[in-house]
């Protein structure tokens, strides 16, 4: 079981998601355990100040280092299995894989900075890694946390079934392939007959030549890893090379006529 401890200026923020979907799913299967700490119960004084302006000038507050210092010790986290994190538009970008190794981790410490930042003695003493969800500023780290455990949550045993994580998009370096329900034809839209077919062998190769177009599409770049290679060959059972199907599919992507009908069958 992972146990999350989240410090936040704003831990309410976090009721509503522990309280919903696959998250509650989780906590019900005791998947996960989580303390929330407002480090503003540390503050230093009795106005409840965290934050001061910085040394050397410059824009907005920053949160001070008693309060998070004296909040972490606090919560007297057992140090096996520990990893703390602190989320910066400077930190790691955060990956399917990367959430894949956090899973074995047993203590994750979400540190959850707010206003300009946070005092770089924080950084240096008590986080193991800045992580980040791309190049964008939110207003604090409350979002990031969310979406973390969420992404974690989801791949511990027993919250989803696993043949549903194995079809997820970046579990095989490819995006998912598209996806229809009913009706079969909506406004003239069809559904790919090949889905409809019954033919599960043909459905199964519909479903890698999807991803393989979803990918070169929306992410080719992940076609710079081998690996991405590597999971395409273990499932492709046609006659022609791996290179020229994806030639193939880039050519088809290039049809405008095609790409526009959506319904391409293979």
């Amino acid at each position: 079981m992972i146990n999350f401890y989240i410090l936040s200026l704003f831990p309410e923020l976090f009721e509503t998601f522990f309280n919903t979907s696959i998250v509650k799913k989780g906590f019900e299967k005791q998947a996960f355990s989580y303390t929330l700490k407002n480090f503003r119960e540390h503050a230093v004084n009795n106005y409840g100040q965290v934050d001061d302006a910085p040394y050397g000038g410059g824009a907005g507050m920053l949160l001070r280092p008693e309060p998070i210092f004296d909040a972490y010790k606090a919560l007297n986290i057992p140090e096996n299995g520990k990893k703390v994190l602190f989320f910066s538009p400077k930190g790691k970008k955060i990956d399917h894989k990367y959430i894949l190794d956090l899973t074995k981790y047993e203590n994750i410490v979400l540190i959850c900075g707010h206003y300009e930042g946070v005092d770089q003695r924080v950084l240096d003493s008590l986080v193991d890694e800045e992580v980040s969800l791309g190049d964008f500023v939110l207003s604090g780290g409350e979002i990031p946390a969310m979406a973390l455990m969420d992404a974690i949550i989801r791949q511990l045993d027993g919250v989803i079934k696993k043949d549903s994580l194995q079809e997820e998009s970046f579990t095989e370096s490819l995006l998912e392939y598209r996806q229809y329900t009913r009706p079969a034809v909506y406004r003239g839209m069809m559904v790919p007959e090949v889905l409809t077919s019954g033919n599960h062998k043909e459905i199964e190769k519909f479903k890698l030549m999807d991803s393989i177009r979803e990918t070169l599409k929306w992410r080719p770049d992940l076609f710079d890893n081998p690996e991405c290679y590597r999971k395409i060959s273990e499932r492709y059972q046609g006659k022609e090379s791996i290179e020229s199907l994806i030639n193939k599919i880039k050519r088809e992507l290039n049809d405008v006529s095609d790409n526009k009908n959506g319904t391409n069958t293979y």
